[in-house]
């Protein structure tokens, strides 16, 4: 089946379009989201609001505690169950998410890594541990040909999966998968120039903050929630850690936790770039929601009649 999935940087609109949708189709939501897995983690989150989860099914919400982790591969095979009984109520399913990964891992199978000699992979890595980045960079680019680059931290793994087994990681990436999800992906991409974007993150920080986005943070810390769990890894809620832990200024948390934001959009936006299979529609996400969610319903129509994904600029 070819499912709807709409995906984009934070902030860039992706909740609006979805519920505008909603309006115009019987529609489910799938959410492709790593932060809003998370319970009580929904302010920093941008969850929908109760109103919108109360109008519309939503699949992927709240599905574990702050401090319990959750892989791209449980996501995929959760995903998977959620999509065939959508289908099996006769309703549309609709993917929306800006964790690239995740979106990933459902439609074209997640890399099945190898088992890795555990001994020689923690001497390698602390071997590893003691360069500069740029140097780790430099091996993994000269150890695997297909290597594009994502920090120190892909670099070392792209390093060890090399010299500990014998084969470029990109190259067991390919041929490794896991096996493809039964639906095809008709991506919508929705963009804005960086400005007005930026302009977004900063008004929802405001909001967020406003909102009681400390408060929220400051209660599971009282109950208990540890700093370093997984769920406050995110942004926004490690500049909240960082202010009750008196490493941040309340009059500077506002303009952190926007640049973090803004940081973390970029590298999204770089991710879809580089990631997504041709051909994705894209769509300004300056337009109104409803006649945006109106275009993209008839392209959506024109692929389900043509049987393709075809390139859409709206």
């Amino acid at each position: 089946m070819l499912v709807p999935t709409l995906i984009g940087p934070t902030g860039i609109g992706k909740t609006s379009l979805a519920t505008a949708l909603a309006r115009l189709a019987d529609v489910e939501i799938v959410s492709a989201d790593s932060r809003q897995i998370y319970r009580w983690l929904d302010i920093g989150t941008a969850k929908p609001t109760a109103a919108e989860r109360a109008a519309i099914p939503y699949h992927g919400l709240d599905l574990v505690g702050p401090e319990e982790r959750y892989s791209a591969g449980r996501f995929a095979r959760d995903a998977e169950v959620w999509l065939a009984g959508i289908v099996a109520r006769g309703r549309l399913p609709l993917v929306v998410g800006g964790t690239g990964f995740y979106v990933r891992a459902l439609f074209d199978g997640l890399f099945e890594e190898p088992l890795l000699d555990l001994a020689r992979r923690e001497r390698l890595r602390a071997a590893l541990a003691r360069l500069p980045a740029a140097e780790i960079g430099r091996w993994a680019r000269r150890l695997d040909a297909g290597f594009r680059g994502g920090g120190a931290q892909r670099a070392a793994r792209a390093a060890e999966v090399v010299l500990l087994t014998g084969h470029a990681l990109t190259t067991l990436q390919r041929v490794a998968r896991a096996p493809r999800s039964a639906h095809t992906p008709w991506y919508v991409l929705l963009t804005l120039p960086r400005p007005a974007l930026a302009q977004r993150i900063a008004a929802r920080t405001e909001a967020m903050l406003a909102a009681g986005l400390v408060d929220e943070v400051r209660r599971l810390r009282d109950a208990g929630v540890p700093p370093g769990a997984p769920g406050f890894s995110g942004v926004g809620y490690r500049e909240v850690v960082q202010h009750l832990d008196s490493r941040l200024g309340a009059g500077a948390l506002p303009a952190a936790i926007a640049l973090a934001t803004r940081r973390y959009a970029k590298r999204q936006e770089t991710w879809f770039r580089h990631q997504i299979s041709d051909p994705v529609a894209q769509f300004d996400a300056s337009r109104d929601p409803d006649a945006l969610a109106r275009e993209v319903l008839s392209g959506y129509r024109a692929a389900l009649r043509n049987d393709e994904r075809p390139t859409v600029d709206g």
